[in-house]
């Protein structure tokens, strides 16, 4: 199949008919996943930290360290945490803080280690590139001993938060004292070379144009010819409320679903050597997010037992395994739960 350029993308992005797109998209899904197998996770998105130092913009989550409700979890807390996860069938945590301005290398793998010992069937997927960064420079090591020790006490792979828009220009609007796309790319890589895996995303809707989100998939696709260590791509639409970007500029136009789907197929298109797009539902709501499964998507994410980051931003959508099995035998496809590594564990006859 020949590969879509950058120029052939952002005309998909302007001008292709909608239902088109949807069926271009689902003939490459196809032709990766010929199966017809669509995929879950069962996990719980593990805050341990909401101290952050960075303030961006499009964030509500965050608070300084002398905030009222700012919060450092204990290990008791994680633990009990985990413990309700392993009670409902749970294989994973995405764990994700805030940049917090103290905590150093030795905390995080005392951290690590302690929930590797106590639960080997849980596979930590955790710290985004900007966690992993600042962990390097307030502990005044490089990111690849950053990583390689992190690895060592049992961090399993890194989720892709923190790219946004793969744009300085952007970044430097919604996020400016976030990590440059560069550096994003650059942590993924040292932990591709690692043997630690990661996924890729996206968020858009904010001040990006659609040149901009081009040349963002363009960056991953670039890297994952370099690397192979994308398991999947995951996007989402900026969710607005309580955050100080919609106060700057509170006319910006919340992203429709048609331009969710549009922009979903176009991924799906471009890139051609990631094997798994997700849908996501917790941002577009459970029927979006099943019609995503028709523009590219393989996988339906996660169950998603607790999430504080967008819903602190306005995005309330729950789903509970049940739902996630009827929506995906809906649409006649086969409903699987899997684990990190994209490997099924039970398929829904």
């Amino acid at each position: 199949m020949k590969r879509l350029t950058k120029a052939e993308a952002l005309d998909l992005i302007k001008n292709a008919d909608l239902k088109e797109l949807g069926r271009m998209a689902s003939a490459r899904k196809k032709e990766l996943h010929p199966d017809g197998i669509t995929t879950f996770v069962i996990d719980r998105n593990i805050n341990y930290t909401n101290i952050c130092w960075v303030d961006c913009k499009f964030c509500a989550f965050y608070r300084h360290e002398k905030d009222a409700d700012a919060y450092v979890l204990t290990f008791d807390e994680i633990d009990a945490k985990i413990d309700e996860l392993l009670e409902i069938g749970g294989t994973q945590i995405l764990f994700q803080g805030g940049v917090h301005p103290k905590l150093k290398i030795e905390w995080y793998e005392d951290l690590v280690e302690h929930i590797h010992q106590k639960y080997p069937t849980i596979t930590i997927h955790g710290f985004s590139s900007i966690e992993l960064d600042f962990i390097a420079k307030v502990s005044r090591i490089t990111i690849q001993e950053v990583l390689a020790r992190l690895k060592a006490k049992g961090l399993a792979s890194i989720p892709g938060a923190g790219a946004e828009i793969l744009s300085d220009e952007v970044r430097d609007i919604i996020a400016p004292k976030k990590i440059d796309s560069e550096v994003w790319v650059d942590v993924h890589r040292q932990a591709h070379k690692l043997g630690i895996m990661s996924t890729a995303t996206m968020m858009y809707g904010t001040v990006e144009s659609d040149e901009d989100i081009i040349n963002h998939l363009d960056m991953v696709r670039n890297l994952q010819d370099e690397t192979a260590g994308f398991r999947a791509f995951i996007m989402w639409s900026f969710q607005g409320k309580n955050t100080e970007l919609l106060r700057l500029i509170p006319d910006m136009e919340k992203p429709s679903s048609n331009r969710y789907l549009r922009l979903l197929a176009v991924a799906r298109l471009y890139l051609d050597n990631v094997p798994n797009i997700q849908s996501s539902w917790v941002t577009q709501g459970p029927y979006i997010g099943q019609m995503a499964l028709r523009f590219g998507a393989n996988d339906l994410g996660s169950t998603m037992m607790e999430e504080n980051v967008v819903s602190s931003a306005g995005a309330a959508y729950h789903m509970a395994k049940d739902e996630m099995v009827h929506l995906i035998k809906d649409i006649g496809e086969t409903a699987a739960v899997r684990n990190t590594a994209y490997e099924t564990l039970e398929i829904f006859a």
